[in-house]
């Protein structure tokens, strides 16, 4: 549900410059020069104080116009691990095994006795990519909420019904590990942060930690495994404000950095895209490893998103150049920040542009 809600504030609703710092990524213009109010985005620090935020970043046309808090302080994306599977998957593509239409059964997916059924294994990476398997087996990292609504199994054939399934997305990326013949994170500093200039992300990642055990502050990931429920484990990132604002900018300059092609762009295009409307009236809806805006009239590509525990937040807004990044420190006890108040958030953010 925060994920929906979060997408219908993005959809109704239409910062101060930072002082520069040295040896980022970015150029630094004013809320002016990118379209805004500086006087109504000067409200929104003590929203973010107040709230417990810890970063928030926006960008317009690859420059920063608004930067609060520690954006270069490393924290987990939680789901926004999805949109950066999605970029290793589009790369691999066409190269070898790695096939939308191919099956689990193709794929010699399965789980542990009793296995999955012949209908499960006739599911398809797209079906995966888009959380329309028809697969509800547990799953690693599969949070309390997702395990109460997870429908039952066989209740829905391939491809006919739309469930946010962990799942899904961690067979996705062991279906890629084993095309690519390489890991997710170091795969991901090659091909996607290193190109980008990422300057936090160094893909140290522990791997399968123990519930509970601490993991290291310099870590950039994890892998953790449940094999009481599932085969394939989950994959976690660690990603700064600044880095995560990279890999938005990437996508809103449809995959192109510095005149290479990161991502393919008809890959981004297709993703993109709507394959399972949530919610008509609001035109909220998801892609492939994407939230999605149903696009209005006249708009040349949709807005899409991605948020991680209803708290952390990365959008991408084509009409407008912009480029959203809210993080909060979820790897602390006694968070208060809720859903709510990144709604608000995202509501002064719309509400400074000027017309």
């Amino acid at each position: 549900m925060s994920r929906v809600l979060c997408a219908l504030l993005c959809v109704l609703l239409p910062v101060v410059a930072a002082p520069a710092r040295g040896g980022d990524a970015f150029e630094r213009v004013s809320p002016a020069e990118a379209g805004y109010s500086a006087e109504r985005l000067e409200a929104l620090r003590n929203l973010l104080a107040r709230s417990g935020s810890e970063s928030l970043l926006l960008l317009h046309d690859g420059k920063v116009f608004y930067e609060w808090g520690d954006v270069r302080r490393k924290r987990l994306v939680h789901s926004i691990r999805k949109p950066l599977l999605h970029a290793l998957i589009g790369r691999e593509l066409g190269r070898g095994c790695l096939q939308m239409d191919r099956t689990l059964q193709d794929y010699g997916v399965d789980e542990d006795p009793p296995g999955l059924t012949a209908q499960e294994r006739s599911a398809t990476l797209r079906q995966l990519l888009q959380s329309r398997s028809g697969v509800y087996h547990p799953a690693a990292a599969e949070t309390e909420g997702m395990q109460a609504q997870r429908p039952a199994r066989g209740s829905h054939a391939p491809g006919t019904y739309y469930y946010y399934n962990n799942w899904d997305f961690n067979v996705a990326g062991a279906l890629y590990e084993q095309c690519a013949g390489r890991m997710i994170h170091a795969a991901f500093l090659e091909d996607i942060a290193r190109p980008l200039g990422m300057l936090d992300y160094a893909g140290r990642v522990e791997a399968w930690p123990q519930d509970g055990d601490p993991i290291p502050t310099d870590a950039d990931g994890f892998r953790k495994r449940e094999p009481e429920r599932s085969r394939f484990g989950a994959y976690h990132f660690r990603l700064s404000a600044h880095d995560l604002a990279l890999f938005g900018q990437l996508y809103l300059d449809h995959g192109q950095w510095r005149g290479e092609q990161l991502v393919p762009a008809d890959w981004i295009d297709e993703s993109t895209q709507p394959a399972s409307i949530l919610d008509e009236r609001y035109g909220l809806a998801y892609g492939q490893l994407w939230d999605v805006l149903v696009p209005e009239d006249g708009d040349a590509r949709p807005s899409f998103y991605h948020t991680g525990l209803g708290v952390h937040m990365l959008g991408v807004y084509p009409k407008h150049g912009l480029v959203l990044v809210h993080r909060v420190d979820t790897e602390r006890d006694g968070v208060t920040f809720d859903e709510g108040n990144l709604y608000r958030i995202i509501r002064a953010v719309h509400a400074a542009r000027m017309p």
